[in-house]
């Protein structure tokens, strides 16, 4: 259909030719909503193509810089090296056949449908707004000139509506012609504008996969083949290892049932005493006032002779405490359990933490007894701890033969204690014979307090018990229910020498309990060593005599120090006074060599003279050593 240029001015404003000019602008209308969807469509297409050309090239350059990488677990792998550089090439040549792509789609998709859409729809769009405006400037003219009047006739009027009649009914006909012959055009167009970008598409999607076939080789193939196996191989592996895993966690969650109490039964799990290495959580103390305090928890280890702990989320761990002879024990904390106290050697520091169970609670103290002994610096740790573990359990056993074994082993000239206080003495000694040759650290096992052989009060009145004894059927206070001493109470006190203590300590249960361990010489010899405990009771508590007891060793350790440092102090001053003597005796046989050389050359002098009366010269040493030989100078030249 074929809109026809109307010749006669007439047909201009026919109600048919509007009708037929509407139903083409109609068609433009559906042609140009159409083209823009696709034009949408093909851009959609070129703009993914460029994308794709893009992240192609980015996955190989990706590929070719895998080996700068540094992976934490992974080593230096050739093989995965090789074979992505081998890929790396191939995407690079799929990256240029993209691009080509790209180039190809642009110039033969997108170029014809961005020309239609911008030059002829938009043509199409300005001739109807043109048109328009014509066909308005004609209806107002044949106004104008409708409204002649008849019987008023002006020529010059009538000029001029006549000429504005006959210039906007010639611009409306141009207009109209123009746009006439645009709509009947349009009906190839939209068939060009269809066909020609369609056509790019398809050759330029033709010519991308004979590129792509050209690159795709049957050595390519055969390498893909290959990668193909090794990837199903691998797979393969990864399933096996998976199911391995998926058994072994199925095992150790049955195993490891019991584990996830947070306090075991000791008895199923026993207590480890021979560790020198140990870690784990444990909750730490720390002041925020005068009475109150905040617990943090934190992984702790040991390494060497150093407590360390490392927050969560740390990469390392820091050191927390230097643990070599410092010394540990339980303590009773308020508000927690299973608390102990390590104070390090110098007793400047010390730390409170809290394990999670009774378990890890005495084995952290045993780990830590071990490791201050400095026990990990043996060849064989484990083995050194347990022997000296089990050294110093036989050593806290109770023995029957207390008293008799105790008697030879007393101090010499000190007299007996009284008899009355032997019913609640106890031991830490051992029935070996190899005691004395073990160190005092050594007898006192981690958290193992002094063992006390108390008669039970029940059986202190039977008569059989004092007699089995030798005592009384009363036990009696050594210290006096009184206060003051009588001269039979005083002559049964036993001094124990200060520097014999080694350890002193109070009950768990009965702080009037205290014993002294005292480190003593055996027999005649003074270097068999060995060590006895002796076990009282007073009227007040405990600790206050031990604190007493350690005050007066770190005055008599300082007066001691002080001592030493004196007589050390001394020692060098009488040495700088020696030095100083035999400085000056040095000096003075120096002196005296001098003077004696002075009169050996002031004595030979007359003898060196001429008979001409011509001068001896001096040296200059010999000028300046005194006024001697000034003097023979002069005698010299006046003869």
């Amino acid at each position: 259909m074929i809109l026809t240029c109307i010749r006669e001015t007439s047909s201009l404003h026919s109600a048919f030719t509007r009708s037929l000019l509407g139903v083409f602008e109609e068609d433009a209308t559906a042609i140009s909503n159409y083209m823009n969807q696709l034009y949408q469509a093909m851009h959609r297409i070129y703009d993914a193509q460029n994308e794709l050309s893009a992240a192609t090239h980015l996955t190989s350059k990706l590929l070719k810089e895998y080996e700068k990488q540094r992976f934490p677990l992974g080593g230096d792998d050739e093989v995965m090296t090789s074979t992505l550089q081998q890929f790396s090439k191939v995407i690079d040549e799929l990256s240029s056949c993209h691009a080509v792509l790209s180039t190809q789609l642009a110039d033969a998709m997108m170029f014809p449908i961005t020309q239609f859409k911008e030059r002829d729809l938009k043509e199409i769009l300005t001739l109807k707004e043109v048109f328009q405006i014509a066909s308005n400037d004609h209806d107002a003219a044949i106004n104008r000139y409708s409204r002649l009047s008849k019987k008023r006739e002006n020529d010059k009027m009538k000029y001029e509506v006549t000429e504005d009649v006959y210039t906007s009914r010639k611009k409306q006909h141009q207009t109209m012609m123009h746009y006439f012959c645009a709509l009947n055009t349009l009906q190839y167009k939209k068939k060009i504008a269809l066909l020609e970008p369609l056509l790019g598409y398809m050759q330029a999607q033709i010519s991308f996969f004979k590129m792509g076939s050209e690159n795709l080789s049957e050595q390519l193939e055969e390498f893909l083949a290959n990668i193909g196996t090794s990837v199903q191989n691998v797979r393969r592996e990864m399933d096996s290892d998976v199911e391995t895993m998926q058994q072994t966690i199925e095992d150790l969650e049955i195993a490891s049932d019991p584990l996830y109490v947070p306090d075991p039964d000791p008895t199923k799990f026993p207590v480890n005493r021979n560790l020198t290495r140990k870690a784990g959580y444990l909750n730490a103390r720390n002041k925020t006032g005068l009475v109150s305090s905040t617990w943090d928890r934190q992984f702790y280890f040991t390494q060497g002779g150093n407590l360390m702990s490392q927050a969560r989320g740390d990469v390392a761990g820091g050191l927390a405490m230097d643990i070599d002879n410092c010394s540990v024990m339980a303590v009773d904390c308020e508000d927690r359990r299973y608390c102990f106290q390590i104070t390090s050697f110098d007793g400047k520091k010390s730390s409170i933490l809290q394990a999670e169970s009774k378990k890890d609670h005495e084995e952290w103290i045993c780990t830590i007894n071990n490791i201050s002994k400095q026990i990990y610096l043996s060849e064989n740790p484990e083995e050194t701890a347990a022997r000296v573990n089990q050294s110093a359990l036989e050593a806290v056993t109770p023995s029957p033969s207390f008293q008799q074994r105790h008697e030879s082993l007393r101090p010499a000239g000190q007299s007996r204690p009284p008899t009355a206080r032997t019913s609640s003495s106890g031991s830490i000694g051992s029935e070996s014979m190899n005691l004395a040759a073990l160190s005092i650290d050594s007898l006192v096992a981690p958290d193992t307090p002094i063992q006390f052989d108390i008669i039970s009060p029940v059986c202190e009145d039977q008569p059989g018990q004092a007699k089995a004894s030798g005592q009384g059927g009363k036990r009696t206070n050594p210290f006096g229910e009184s206060g003051g001493n009588t001269k039979s109470e005083t002559e049964g006190i036993t001094n124990f020498p200060l520097p014999y203590v080694v350890l002193y300590a109070t009950h768990q249960e009965n702080k009037r309990l205290f014993g002294f361990v005292l480190r003593t010489s055996g027999g005649r010899s003074e270097s068999n060593l060995s060590s006895v405990c002796y076990i009282f009771e007073s009227n007040n508590e405990g600790e206050k005599i031990c604190d007493a007891v350690g005050l007066a060793k770190q005055i008599a350790l300082h007066a001691e120090l002080d001592r030493r440092a004196s007589e050390k102090q001394k020692e060098i001053e009488r040495v700088k006074e020696k030095q100083q003597k035999e400085l000056s005796k040095q000096k003075q046989i120096e002196k005296d060599l001098e003077e004696q050389s002075r009169l050996i050359a002031a004595s030979s002098r007359p003898n060196q003279a001429n008979t001409e009366g011509q001068f001896i010269v001096l040296s200059s040493s010999q000028s300046e050593e005194s006024d001697l030989g000034e003097e023979g100078k002069k005698k010299e030249s006046e003869a």
